[in-house]
């Protein structure tokens, strides 16, 4: 693996009230061999070049284990947002397994996303986290047919692994969910897709299925390119509906994702799921240990 020069791991306090009420991001790798035909993260404006050759950063927990000694304000440290944790050359490296050491050792809380099943490794740390501070496990699922998402997320673990993943992390304690982005227009955006999902989540334990917004996936620059090009391949013609049907719109929103949203919402409260950020990030920030103040 590639070595690429880093000055700063953790990123600037965020007050929390954003996605999933994370304070702070981190990306010990950049890149991912994922192949997932619909990463934004592929989009020119991040500035990852060969973007499927994942690179971590020189020193990284050297650097990172320096910046929490110096942090005043703990919080929950939230990684995957560019690209997942758990690449297969994790299972070597131990980027994340040792970030997650530091958070715990430093007493912050730990949220991760990732599409892979390697982060079972992990629940010992994760479940020490939670003794602390709260520790948050978010798998990222598009579809609950496994087939299809071999097609559409070729070189990561299949949804069944995900999901067997999500149940085990549950077993062990853990605030758990899915991210059920992107809705892909004509693949992903069905009924059927959105019950299976959620009625699965429910199944393993989970405590919300987060949406993404509007129910759509982005697509911009080169990004868009790419994944018209997969189309073409993947899906013959698919690729003339989404020129006609959103044009050079950024956001691709299914042309369902009202009535979506109304099966997702209904098929959650049935389950006792979270489904809104809002409810999800208080839910997550109130995994804090409650401190009690004596006068």
């Amino acid at each position: 693996m590639r070595l690429i020069p880093a000055k700063q791991i953790l990123s600037p306090w965020s007050d929390g009230r954003g996605w999933f009420g994370s304070n702070y991001t981190i990306n010990l790798y950049k890149g991912c061999s994922h192949g997932c035909i619909y990463c934004d993260s592929r989009s020119d404006c991040y500035r990852v070049e060969n973007f499927d050759e994942v690179r971590s950063k020189t020193d990284a927990l050297q650097i990172l284990e320096d910046e929490l000694s110096r942090k005043r304000r703990r919080g929950l440290v939230a990684a995957g947002a560019m690209s997942d944790p758990y690449n297969p050359l994790e299972q070597t490296h131990r980027l994340t397994r040792g970030s997650l050491a530091l958070l715990c050792r430093y007493g912050f809380g730990a949220s991760v996303l990732t599409k892979s099943d390697l982060v079972v490794r992990d629940l010992d740390l994760f479940q020490r986290i939670r003794q602390q501070a709260p520790a948050v496990v978010k798998f990222s699922i598009t579809t609950w047919d496994d087939d299809l998402s071999f097609m559409i997320e070729p070189h990561a673990p299949g949804s069944d692994r995900r999901f067997a993943a999500l149940k085990e992390a549950s077993a062990a304690g853990l605030y758990t969910g899915i991210n059920l982005w992107p809705v892909l227009p004509f693949i992903t955006d069905t009924e059927e897709n959105v019950r299976r999902v959620v009625d699965r989540a429910a199944a393993c334990g989970a405590r919300f299925v987060c949406p993404s917004p509007h129910f759509c996936v982005t697509l911009r620059q080169n990004q868009r390119i790419y994944y018209y090009q997969q189309l073409d391949k993947l899906f013959p013609g698919l690729r003339r509906r989404y020129v006609h049907t959103f044009g050079r719109q950024y956001e691709c929103r299914s042309p369902q994702s009202d009535y979506l949203w109304e099966v997702l919402q209904s098929r959650c409260q049935e389950h006792g799921l979270l489904c809104t950020m809002e409810d999800i990030s208080a839910a997550i920030t109130n995994q804090w240990p409650q401190q009690l103040t004596l006068f």
